[in-house]
């Protein structure tokens, strides 16, 4: 009865997060300012919210260094699928956080009262009128199973999302004279903009001049594996992240070293930031030494299916397979009672010697 108990305290514990608390596709680039489905390298700042599928390292770094928009799923300032290295990392603005591993480098919770979620140990960190939970692997697997699943669907609809927009057609105008590169946006119906460009184009050019001629939504596809973006923008880049999202389908590596304007959907890529972007950021893994502000906020909606399966909007991610939620419920379950059974044997063991 004891073991058939464990068994189904452990499949409650995974199954607890469903999928409709889930974020996928265009509505993830507006829930975080950066998302990085691998590590993350920072010693850099981020305006909003923060998600990373793997390892967080690199010197000090911040994050929602300004208040965001509430969050309807109360998703924290910063999201860590595995662990927290290298030095302290600053969350601000009520952040709070929730890390699958562990917080190696510790926290400065600055601000007002937050909530950190650890899901295994945390050093270094004054918890002071905070709240700080850790252990949650052990008390509550769903709570990694959860970010497990997260992470999962980010990659598959976020690589859907760039495939399907890479494949529509373009109805704007990109025009090259001399060393400047004009956009000029000739929104459809719906508000969408859409260029088709090479990354051969963008490098013959150092200066872009974008004009969205009231488009709520511009998308730059940009061909190409090895991608270096270091062109100037007249008029700044100040709005541009709203509205314009640069989408590198086929890059490996995107270095950004100027000041981009316009959200970035790289999500194959190794990405490099040496300055700032104005807008959303999408990477596979990202070496970040600037800063990420503001946020895509535009009325784009994709379609709801693709052929690749799945979905790059946000209405109807693709959940985890079952037999995978299955196998993380059999290994809590397991864990369960290997600790009971260890309990036992010891009691048996003092009654004996007694």
């Amino acid at each position: 009865m004891r073991i058939r108990n464990l068994l189904s305290v452990g499949v409650a514990l995974v199954i607890a997060t469903p999928a409709s608390a889930q974020v996928a596709g265009i509505d993830a680039m507006k829930e975080w300012n950066l998302i990085v489905l691998g590590d993350l390298q920072s010693a850099g700042q981020v305006e909003w919210r923060t998600f990373v599928g793997g390892n967080l390292s690199g010197g000090s770094s911040d994050y929602q260094v300004r208040t965001p928009a509430p969050s309807p799923r109360g998703t924290p300032g910063l999201t860590v699928v595995g662990d927290v290295n290298g030095g302290h990392k600053n969350l601000n603005n009520a952040s709070g956080a929730a890390i699958g591993g562990n917080v190696n480098s510790g926290f400065n919770l600055n601000g007002s009262s937050q909530t950190v979620q650890v899901g295994g140990t945390i050093s270094n960190t004054n918890v002071n009128q905070n709240t700080v939970n850790s252990g949650l692997n052990t008390s509550n697997p769903a709570f990694r199973v959860g970010l497990e699943q997260q992470k999962s669907l980010l990659g598959s609809s976020l690589t859907n999302l760039s495939s399907d927009m890479k494949g529509m057609a373009g109805n704007s105008s990109f025009t090259v004279s001399g060393s400047r590169g004009t956009f000029d946006a000739k929104p459809d119906a719906k508000g969408v903009a859409v260029f088709n460009i090479t990354s051969a184009d963008l490098s013959k050019i150092s200066e872009i001049k974008f004009n969205l001629n009231g488009a709520e939504t511009a998308i730059v596809n940009v061909s190409g594996s090895a991608i270096a973006l270091n062109q100037n923008f007249l008029g700044g880049t100040k709005g541009l992240g709203e509205n314009v999202i640069w989408n590198f389908a086929d890059a490996t590596s995107v270095a950004i070293s100027t000041a981009w304007g316009g959200s970035v959907l790289a999500p194959k890529a190794v990405g490099q930031v040496s300055n700032s972007i104005d807008g959303s950021g999408v990477f596979g893994s990202l070496q970040q030494n600037g800063r990420l502000s503001g946020g895509y906020d535009g009325n784009y909606v994709p379609p709801a299916t693709n052929p690749g399966g799945g979905s790059s909007g946000g209405g109807n991610p693709t959940p985890v397979p079952e037999e995978t939620i299955g196998l993380f419920a059999l290994g809590a379950a397991g864990l369960g009672l290997l600790h009971w059974r260890r309990r036992r044997k010891a009691k048996a063991a003092r009654e004996t010697a007694a």
